[in-house]
Formats: structure tokens, C-alpha cells, sequence
């Protein structure tokens, strides 16, 4: 038997038990798991309390980890026992051992460890596709980022600035501001302390950004698009202090006619070639040094709780890995 987090019914951090599994064989197409690293993403407590519903209980929440692959199912050509891998989805990464279906998973390179493998490949992966495919970014690029000393703002700011943009950071405090400054940010604001608007006009002399990446929601709604230049981007990819208020579409038009998107990683990486496009753009980025990747706290897996009660509280800066 081993071992995993899983959940009975939505609730608080307290809902996350950790209890005995059985994992059988892989079945067709699928490879089977011991797990390294699993990483941790506020999309794992949308999952624990019901914002994202389920199909069932009890579930094994978790999105992205790495480990070795422990045996194969058939029909899996490209995989082998002793591969090390990683990958961010479907759920069921919060345990010693997973099944998971092969073309689901990417090949980690020599230069990568599993612990860092867990940290990106959700955040990373992320952070590519935000910054390269939603809007690409570029160096006539001016943007805001939301939650900048967050595991994805760490990397996607870092990310823009080696592409030569003009990176502005948001931060909940004065020591987050230092990491946010430390990792790409060319200004950063404390929005705990200083009016968001006004300043970003200030840092861009009254112009406004080309794109807002907003993972907060509404606390930082409409002011995001009060940031934007006409005819700029809202990039609304989580929410983290809730949902984003219903508006008018009309809205839009009256700010400049910007233009808003919702999107997801599910949606950039459905196909097994845009999977393994993204995974080694990013590998590629890291292995470089142009991104550095922070796992400022491990937590051992049994103790998924507590892990989940202090990034709630915002006590956790970049990217959090769980211990099997």
C-alpha cells in the first residue's frame, strides 16, 4: 500500500486527510509513477473547497509533480522504467504514487532537478504561454503582473524581462517587493499601500500598459483595466481573492476598447505537440539561467494542510513543493 492526500467533501484545509491507496498496473497508454516532488498552485485550493467541482469523492488533489516512471502500460512506446518525468495535470498529484495517462507527461532533462520539475511545470508552463503565445510579449512591450513574488509571477516576470520588456510588479508587502525587484521587475507596487492606477500612469507617463496579467480577481477589478492603454489586453488567469464581479461587455469600450481573455493551460497544451513545445521552451529558459527558479518552502506531503493554509494566508513567496 502507499500513500496519498485525499478529499471527502469541499471545506477548509482541514478536508485534506492524509490515508492509505492502492495503485494498480497502468492500463493502456498509461505509465505508472513514484513520486519525487509534487508542486504546489492556488488552483489546488479551488479544487479543496469547490470552486472547481469534482465528479467525485473522495479525490486526490494535486496538478503538477515529477518523479520516475515505475512501469509502462501497452501501446506506450516512448517511455521506459527508470525515466524521470514530470507533468501538470489531471489531478491526482498529492500521493507517493500515481497512474497517468503517457502523453501526458514530458521527459525531464539531465540539467533539471525533480524538485524544480515540480515547481514549473504548472507555473512554467504558465507563465509561457502568457507571456509568448496570449500576448507576446517583446521589447515594445510595457505590462503589469499581478501577484509578482507569486510562483507564477516570479517566472513570467523574469521571462519578460530577458524578452526586454518594461516589467511593472504588484506586491502585498514591502518584502515581496524586494523579491519582485529581484526577479525581473523594472517597478513594483505595494497595492496594500500605493493607488494602483496612479501609479502605473506615473511609470508610464499617463499612456497606460499594453497587457494586465491578473491572477488576483476582484480585488484588483475594474482597476486593471483603468491601467490599460487603449486597445490593450486584460489577462485574467486566476482568482485568488475571489471571482471576478459580472460586468457589461460594454464596458470594454467605454475603458478603450480593450480587449479581455480567460485563459487556460488545459487549452494551450491539449495536444501532445504544443504539451512538448511549452514544457521545452520552458526547460529551455531555465536550463539558460535566464529564469531562476525560487523553491523558497518544502513541506512534507502528509503535511499538505498546513502548506495550503499558509499560501492562503500569503505567507509563501515563489514556488512551493510538497515531499512524498
Amino acid at each position: 500500500m502507499t500513500h496519498a492526500i485525499r478529499v471527502h467533501g469541499y471545506g477548509g484545509p482541514e478536508v485534506l486527510k492524509w490515508e492509505e491507496v492502492e495503485v494498480g498496473d497502468p492500463g493502456p497508454g498509461e505509465v505508472k509513477i513514484k513520486q519525487t516532488a509534487v508542486g504546489l498552485n492556488y488552483i489546488d485550493v479551488y479544487v479543496r473547497n469547490g470552486l472547481y467541482p469534482q465528479s467525485s469523492f473522495p479525490f486526490i488533489p494535486g496538478m503538477e509533480g515529477a518523479g520516475v516512471v515505475t512501469a509502462v502500460g501497452d501501446g506506450v512506446r516512448d517511455l521506459k522504467v527508470g525515466r524521470r518525468v514530470a507533468y501538470a495535470g489531471p489531478i491526482g498529484a498529492y500521493a507517493e504514487e500515481r497512474l497517468i495517462a503517457a502523453d501526458r507527461v514530458v521527459k525531464i532533462p539531465t540539467a533539471i532537478s525533480d524538485e524544480t520539475a515540480a515547481a514549473i511545470m504548472l507555473k512554467g508552463m504558465t507563465a509561457q504561454y502568457l507571456v509568448r503565445r496570449t500576448y507576446k510579449v517583446g521589447r515594445d512591450t510595457t505590462l503589469l503582473f499581478h501577484a509578482a513574488a507569486g510562483g507564477v509571477g516570479l517566472i513570467a516576470c523574469q521571462w519578460a524581462a530577458s524578452l526586454g520588456a518594461t516589467v511593472i510588479g504588484t506586491v502585498g508587502s514591502a518584502g515581496k517587493a524586494l523579491i519582485a525587484r529581484a526577479h525581473g521587475c523594472d517597478h513594483v507596487i505595494n497595492i496594500r499601500e500605493e493607488d494602483l492606477v496612479a501609479k502605473v500612469k506615473d511609470y508610464t507617463k499617463g499612456k497606460g500598459v499594453d497587457v494586465v496579467y491578473d491572477s488576483i480577481g476582484k480585488d484588483t477589478f475594474p482597476a486593471s483595466l483603468d491601467c490599460l492603454k487603449p486597445l490593450g489586453m486584460w489577462v485574467s488567469f486566476g482568482q485568488s481573492s475571489g471571482p471576478v464581479p459580472e460586468f457589461k461587455i460594454t464596458l470594454l469600450s467605454q475603458k478603450g476598447s480593450l480587449f479581455a481573455t480567460r485563459p487556460s493551460l488545459g487549452t494551450y497544451t491539449a495536444t501532445r505537440k504544443d504539451l512538448v513545445a511549452t514544457a521545452n521552451d520552458l526547460f529551455e529558459i531555465v536550463g539558460e539561467g535566464k529564469v531562476k527558479i525560487a523553491v523558497n518552502q518544502t513541506y512534507p506531503l502528509s503535511e499538505a494542510a498546513q502548506a495550503h493554509r499558509d499560501l492562503e494566508a500569503r505567507l509563501t513567496t515563489g514556488s512551493t513543493v510538497l515531499l512524498p
